[in-house]
């Protein structure tokens, strides 16, 4: 790997941004251009710290905040390296297009199955729909630079979307070009094993591990946009959310 110099450039003590946020900014844009592919190493902190010629408690603040996005991941006695696996922050609403392109991976999507129909019973109770709701569903096996990574069906009513074909590659692109993205979600996570059909499309091995997420979108006039279940492979992606003590912060 070429020096860290060489590939984010200097660091500029006029700017306003202070010295570890333009190493984080300069780190994160060569992972997000794939100009540092997953699992290269960075050099030690020492050596970061001598090649820009600042303290290593800068570095070590830079670094900490791109572990803490999961751009980064420091192992025991190795150092630390760029993220393979994807680390999903559950506290926030965003897309698997969305979460794929901010850590520098490229979302690709094969489409299993488009249908229109009617709610299910299911449907009708999870998304509060009336029976005979119209509906269109979404079948899809998700990709990130290639290696599959989710197998996600999804139920959309469909006066949510000007027709079935509106979406392409993202369907919360699609649903904030009609005005009717999600402002907050409802979700819930446990541990699957797959099935020998899930697997296969997956790259995986009947009843491997996996994780199911199911999500609960809402307009913000309190209506369901979105019901989702989204099987991910255990091996490639991490779930995390930021807790605070309520009552010792209000």
């Amino acid at each position: 790997m070429a020096s860290l110099v060489a590939i984010i450039g200097n660091l500029d003590e006029s700017e306003s941004l202070p010295l570890y946020q333009q190493l984080q900014r300069g780190l994160r844009q060569a992972i997000q251009n794939k100009l540092l592919a997953p699992e290269d190493a960075l050099p030690p902190e020492r050596d970061i710290a001598e090649e820009f010629s600042v303290s290593r408690i800068t570095v070590r603040k830079a670094l900490d905040g791109l572990v803490g996005e999961g751009l980064l991941t420091r192992r025991q006695g190795s150092g630390t390296f760029i993220s393979s696996r994807v680390e999903k922050n559950f506290s926030k609403l965003t897309s698997f297009s969305e979460d794929m392109q901010a850590r520098g991976r490229t979302p690709k999507s094969v489409w299993l199955r488009k249908s229109a129909g009617t709610v299910t019973p299911e449907e009708s109770l999870t998304m509060g729909l009336s029976p005979g709701t119209p509906v269109y569903r979404f079948h899809r096996l998700r990709y990130a630079d290639d290696a599959p990574m989710a197998l996600e069906y999804c139920t959309v009513p469909s006066f949510c979307l000007p027709s079935i074909e509106a979406v392409d590659s993202s369907l919360y692109a699609a649903l904030e070009r009609a005005g009717n993205r999600p402002a907050r979600a409802l979700q819930r996570l446990r541990a699957v094993l797959f099935t020998a059909e899930q697997a296969t499309l997956l790259g995986a091995q009947e009843r491997d591990a996996g994780l199911l997420v199911e999500r609960r979108g809402f307009l913000r006039d309190g209506r369901a946009v979105e019901f989702s279940q989204s099987y991910y492979r255990g091996d490639t992606y991490d779930f995390v959310a930021e807790l605070n003590d309520l009552e010792r912060t209000s």
